[in-house]
């Protein structure tokens, strides 16, 4: 009984019941390759929530977004939040029927979804069928590429106009955008250009947790 209630107890940011991993930080390779830290792990220092910031909080380690529609947009000093070519890591944990997404080449809004960029799906069960690490409204993902409440790691890179998403070392996405694209009209923004990052948060049902967002910018 007493290490079930231990189990119950843990922090919703527990990798697993190993030996203790640190978090948030960067490993001397990492360092070396060029890879920057966009979230210190105890604050949300240099990030701007938009419509209801109450729906972005930090929990244990993480960027949690549970609540309202909001979007959290990367608003700090590396590359003065203006990326172009560039690879993306995040952990991400999602629980049941929960929706979010990734932003690049975004900026900031003060309400409604983003018009610029592109949305990278984080969906694993959400009565929305577009799973995690498609091309949001793009070029969409139907498979359910990772689990509810098991951590896994997204990565997004981008190289001109170049767009590939993995799942765990698993490439799930590879688009290159077409030379004159054809949108729809609420999908007009969605195009290649320079930019911030942005956490979505859905809905009040969905809940997300993220850790480890880091970055390096690419030539």
């Amino acid at each position: 009984m007493k290490r079930l209630l231990s189990l119950v107890m843990l922090p919703l940011c527990v990798w697993n019941l190993g030996a203790a991993v640190e978090f948030n930080q960067l490993t001397p390779a990492e360092v070396s390759a060029g890879w920057k830290l966009l979230f210190d792990g105890k604050t949300l220092n240099g990030w701007r929530a938009s419509e209801a910031p109450a729906t972005f909080s930090v929990q244990d380690g993480c960027i949690m977004a549970f609540g309202p529609r909001a979007h959290l947009f990367y608003e700090g000093a590396v590359a003065q939040h203006r990326f172009v070519n560039f690879e993306l890591k995040l952990d991400v944990k999602t629980f049941p029927n929960g929706n979010s997404g990734v932003y690049f080449h975004t900026e900031y809004q003060a309400e409604k979804w983003p018009a610029k960029g592109y949305e990278i799906q984080v969906n694993n069960s959400h009565k929305d069928p577009k799973r995690t690490a498609g091309v949001y409204g793009i070029k969409d993902n139907y498979e359910a590429v990772a689990k509810d409440e098991v951590w896994f790691t997204l990565r997004i890179k981008v190289e001109g106009k170049h767009i590939q998403t993995w799942v765990d070392d698993r490439l799930i996405s590879d688009y290159t955008e077409e030379e004159k694209p054809e949108r729809p009209a609420n999908f007009a923004g969605r195009l290649i250009g320079s930019g911030t990052f942005a956490i979505q948060g859905h809905d009040p049902g969905s809940k997300t947790l993220y850790r480890n967002i880091k970055v390096r910018e690419l030539p």
